[in-house]
């Protein structure tokens, strides 16, 4: 596919079987607003119908997005857009999909060395923000700006919101078309206070949260918060929330905890009329902590139990095929320290709604090393040659403690043909 970009227009060249299709799109994008009051609620309107934001983040199938019922991707950086999915840029592809989109600025992080306090860096920042509105600003799948990403730090610095404000300005001056969003790691009463006070000019507070999506409208109510937000990533707990081995490995919910977790969370997401809406995280799949943490969807591409989950909540109804959940697990080393070539038999159970027949795939890797910060990108550990002695297509398996000390991971992957799975874990440790 190739996109041919005309003034203010989109043409998009869709090779099908050997024939060209040309999908036009509008010569102005679509006029996106926030309505309402604080008494009544938030709404957001593009070209005057309301846009109840039904999305996700990450870089998973946009197709399978819309068909589940999400009607807009977020992204982080502006070349997020304008990367090639499966021949065209993300954000023609997005539109193709009958998808909005919105656009990220990636703004500076002092944790990666950004000085706020320099006029240089602070220069080039502008410019990248001011092209990259100028370059998006008419494209008919835009919903928004995404401006910035947890860059707040502790989030009461006042340099960094008068900064956050200047280009929020800057930006609407630019387009007055579009709303403007600014995306921050949960909050507290300071950080509140701080943007209330330096950025006023902000359309929309888009708050990242996990465990702290539960009692969210009632914090933002504690402090006065009276604006526009939306939840932009949600799920489940993070490895910083959940329970930790005494060798410090986070323990990972299930893929039940997860699915129930999620569920919860959008419907206290929901309940709140101020709240015009949520991007679930992460649709796609990455390493952080460990591989099967945030993703909706296994590295070989089957959806979870989550991405049911949130279809269910867009519309209203199951997916023809829903993925399968554990039931129950006989993991006699997790959490413990065991000594290195012990062999251990282990067992898992799930139930697949439709009665698939399920194939089971385990593996043991170490513990990750490269823990980051932030999402910040990490290596996946190596796996354990030999580890898995024996397994069987019941959920039964055989395994044996890896020789050298260190801490692990015992995963399960489960698959049930129909384009849908699920993952587990269990930690443990060698002792040396």
């Amino acid at each position: 596919m190739d996109a041919v970009r005309g003034p203010a227009c989109t043409m998009i060249a869709l090779s099908v079987v050997g024939a060209v299709l040309l999908a036009a799109a509008p010569c102005a994008g679509a006029t996106v607003a926030v309505e309402g009051d604080p008494a009544s609620g938030w709404r957001l309107m593009r070209d005057g119908e309301p846009f109840p934001i039904r999305g996700a983040g990450g870089p998973g199938s946009l197709e399978e997005l819309s068909a589940c019922g999400g009607n807009v991707i977020r992204t982080w950086g502006v070349e997020d857009v304008e990367k090639s999915v499966d021949g065209a840029r993300m954000i023609d592809r997005a539109h193709l999909a009958g998808l909005a989109v919105t656009v990220g600025l990636w703004l500076g992080h002092e944790r990666h060395g950004f000085d706020w306090n320099d006029p240089a860096a602070i220069a080039r920042q502008r410019k990248m923000v001011e092209d990259a509105v100028v370059a998006y600003r008419d494209h008919p799948a835009v919903l928004s700006w995404g401006l910035g990403n947890e860059m707040e730090g502790v989030g009461d610095k006042a340099v960094i919101w008068r900064e956050v404000n200047w280009l929020a300005r800057r930006i609407k001056e630019l387009d007055p078309k579009h709303p403007v969003m600014t995306v921050v790691a949960n909050v507290s009463p300071a950080k509140l206070a701080a943007i209330k006070e330096h950025a006023p000019d902000i359309d929309i507070l888009g708050i990242n949260a996990y465990a702290g999506v539960a009692d969210m409208a009632d914090r933002l109510r504690a402090e006065n918060w009276t604006r526009p937000y939306c939840i932009t990533e949600f799920g489940l707990p993070g490895p910083w929330e959940s329970p930790h081995t005494p060798w410090k490995a986070p323990i990972e919910p299930t893929s039940r905890e997860k699915t129930d977790s999620t569920a919860t969370a959008q419907a206290a997401i929901t309940a709140d009329p101020r709240c015009l809406g949520s991007y679930a995280f992460l649709w796609g799949q990455k390493q952080e902590a460990t591989a099967s943490w945030f993703g909706m969807f296994l590295p070989s591409g089957e959806k979870t139990a989550r991405v049911d989950v949130m279809a269910r909540a867009w519309t209203g109804e199951w997916p023809a095929n829903r993925a399968p959940l554990l039931d129950a697990a006989e993991m006699p080393f997790a959490g413990r320290e065991l000594a290195a070539g012990e062999s251990h038999q282990v067992s898992v159970r799930y139930s697949d709604p439709e009665n698939d027949p399920l194939t089971f795939r385990w593996e043991v890797r170490e513990e990750s090393r490269d823990r980051r910060e932030g999402g910040d990108a990490e290596q996946q550990p190596p796996s354990v040659p030999g580890a898995v002695v024996r397994s069987d297509d019941h959920g039964t398996a055989e395994i044996r403690m890896p020789e050298k000390p260190g801490a692990y991971r015992l995963f399960v992957t489960v698959t049930d043909a129909q384009g849908s799975g699920a993952v587990d874990n269990w930690p443990f440790l060698v002792r040396p």
